[in-house]
């Protein structure tokens, strides 16, 4: 017989179990559409590789991470993508987020499926990347992405693989039903993780109150090794960690993860599915979700498509709208009341409670703490609440850190037992998000600052082989100098060397004399030496006369537009135009003058004696 311990705390809640695990699981019909969001799970948002209009099958990939940490979303049924746009999700803020929207067009036609008859042939990264692509994620608690929890550091080596069928929270049947049903495929998947992993030991662990499921596994797991662990029915021991210290006496470390201690915990709804994706080829596209609460007439659980409608899963049940005060996404002690009936079931949907106004009345009014300590007593983290309580109220984050409040379960507990009716868990909350927020404020900080001093060390570094590559070129000039002195030295010393003043006079005159004869070649013929008569060149002069009209026209007209505008400019524009005026008056004079040349004819050089 397994030996197990216990831990700090718990309670004992009543179960309501009975009003929805009397009936067999049922298949939700499909609804008329089915809203598909981008983030069900822990980690980046998937994104859409769809279009508006496009017909998906069932099973195909319509959703993708293609960066980070993630795993793709799948359509439940084959239909054409109505829309991609933000639609009411599940969250306590009553948000809404991107959705993809199918609308089924009911052939419910399947894409290829690859199912592997024999995966221990397989590479283990070929096991995992099969369960990547089936889009699995944890479907009992945050959602974490399976193939990267079956994929542990490699200094962490899994000895403990646990399979949590506790299911301790009032009112959810999903697993207790899922054991009972399908209690072959609950093995198989905890077999491929197993194989997947290696573990020494593997257990699953059920609460004493599912007699039906404890047998229902004994008789699966029959020839094997996999451990039945019968645990006392206590909330919450359901709890990873509570799990984990009840089965094998361990305590996950604070601010820790089971794979510190060699420990594993796996869902049974994600064994199952595990199952389907190796065997059958089959994506999660659908979960058993309990439906229940005085308010339905049928309660149960049903096996739904991922992106059904709230309502629709209601209707299904036979909801009495009239009878419904609250509606809880979940169970009553960590659940969330929901705004809207439009939520879609997603991967780690697993109840929905229809409540009565009697059956879960609005809570009290809150009252001033007693210190009475009975949340202290009733916390399996073995917590402080109450400080913990007033930290968070006066907004001393540091403080309530300090107290370990990321420990915290939120479990309920406390709230559950407080006699003052204080919502503890909503100030825990609150202050968990203060302080996640405050810490990307202060890494962003940080990332900026990093940013700034990078640059600064780049411009330090610029200047300074700036200043070297100067101080290069000064000395390489300082030598080239040097060696200059010292040939002139050697020069004089041999007698070579010349008056300074002297030869700076010579290349004085040099420059005069080339100025000179630059001027007497541009001057003109004199008169009593008349340069053999040329014939003037018309066209080249018209030229010049249409280029200096353009340019006076295009001045003329920024000149007009400087005075429309008052600009700065309007002086020096008036006489740019002014002496472009000139320019075209001399060309107009030259032109003339040559044309005359032309009309009155060569004309005849008389000889000299």
């Amino acid at each position: 017989m397994t030996q197990l311990w216990d831990f700090s705390g718990g309670i004992h809640p009543p179960e309501h179990k009975a009003i929805s695990n009397t009936r067999p699981i049922r298949s939700a019909s499909v609804p008329d559409y089915l809203a598909l969001p981008l983030q069900q799970h822990i980690g980046e948002p998937a994104e859409a590789i769809v279009e508006v209009g496009e017909r998906v099958l069932k099973g195909q990939k319509i959703a993708d991470v293609k960066t980070g940490m993630g795993v793709p979303v799948h359509a439940p049924t084959s239909g054409v993508i109505e829309s991609i746009a933000d639609l009411p999700v599940p969250h306590p803020s009553g948000m809404t987020d991107r959705c993809i929207t199918l609308k089924p067009d009911g052939e419910d036609q399947w894409c290829q499926r690859n199912p592997v008859k024999d995966y221990r042939s397989l590479e283990r990264d070929q096991v995992l990347q099969i369960i990547r692509d089936a889009g699995i994620s944890g479907m009992g608690g945050a959602g974490f992405p399976t193939n990267i929890k079956l994929r542990p550091p490699r200094d962490r080596k899994v000895s403990t693989l646990i399979l949590n069928g506790a299911e301790c929270e009032p009112y959810i049947t999903a697993d207790d039903m899922t054991m009972r049903e399908k209690a072959d495929e609950v093995v198989a998947g905890l077999k491929i993780m197993a194989w997947i992993l290696r573990p020494e030991r593997c257990v699953i662990g059920i609460e004493d109150n599912k007699p039906e499921a404890i047998a229902a596994l004994q008789k699966a797991t029959e020839g094997t090794q996999t451990e039945i662990a019968v645990i006392p029915t206590k909330y919450p021991s359901g709890g990873e960690k509570q799990l984990i210290q009840i089965l094998t006496g361990m305590e996950v470390p604070s601010g820790g993860i089971p794979a510190d201690i060699g420990v594993m915990c796996q869902n049974i709804g994600t064994a199952v599915a595990v199952a389907k994706a190796v065997f059958e080829g089959t994506p999660l596209i659908s979960r058993v979700v309990t439906i229940t609460g005085e308010a339905v007439r049928e309660p149960g659980n049903f096996e739904a498509l991922i992106g059904t409608p709230i309502e629709h899963l209601l209707e299904q049940a036979g909801v009495n709208q009239n009878a419904v005060s609250r509606l809880v996404l979940g169970g009553p002690m960590m659940g969330y009341t929901l705004t809207t009936e439009a939520v879609p079931v997603i991967k780690t949907t697993n109840c929905v409670i229809a409540a009565t106004a009697a059956e879960l009345p609005a809570p009290p009014p809150e009252q001033p703490c007693i210190r009475c300590g009975q949340c202290a007593e009733a916390c399996p983290m073995e917590l402080l609440p109450q400080q913990l309580f007033w930290h968070a109220k006066a907004t001393e984050f540091e403080k309530a850190e300090h107290l370990n409040l990321f420990d915290c379960i939120e479990c309920g507990a406390c709230s559950y037992v407080c006699p003052s009716s204080i919502p503890l868990v909503q100030y825990y909350r609150f202050a968990k998000g203060e302080i996640r927020a405050q810490q990307a404020e202060q890494l962003k900080a940080d990332r900026a600052r990093e940013r700034f001093e990078a640059r600064q060390a780049r411009l330090e570094r610029e200047q300074q082989e700036k200043e070297l590559r100067r101080q290069e070129r000064a000395k390489a000039a300082a030598e080239a100098a040097a060696k200059k002195q010292a040939e002139a030295e050697k020069a004089a010393a041999e007698g070579a060397a010349v008056d300074e003043r002297a030869a700076k006079s010579a290349l004085v005159e040099q420059a005069l004399a080339r100025k000179k004869a630059k001027a007497e070649a541009s001057r003109p013929p004199a008169a009593s030496e008349p340069p053999a008569e040329e014939k003037p060149d018309i066209e080249a002069l018209e030229k010049q006369l249409s280029q200096a009209q353009s340019k006076l026209e295009t001045m003329q007209g920024m000149l007009d537009d400087a005075k429309a505008q008052q600009a700065d400019n309007v002086e020096k524009l008036e006489r740019a135009v002014a002496k472009n005026h000139d320019r075209v008056k001399r060309a107009e004079e030259a032109l003339a003058e040559a044309r005359q040349q032309l009309a009155a004819g060569p004309t005849e050089s008389q000889p000299t004696h």
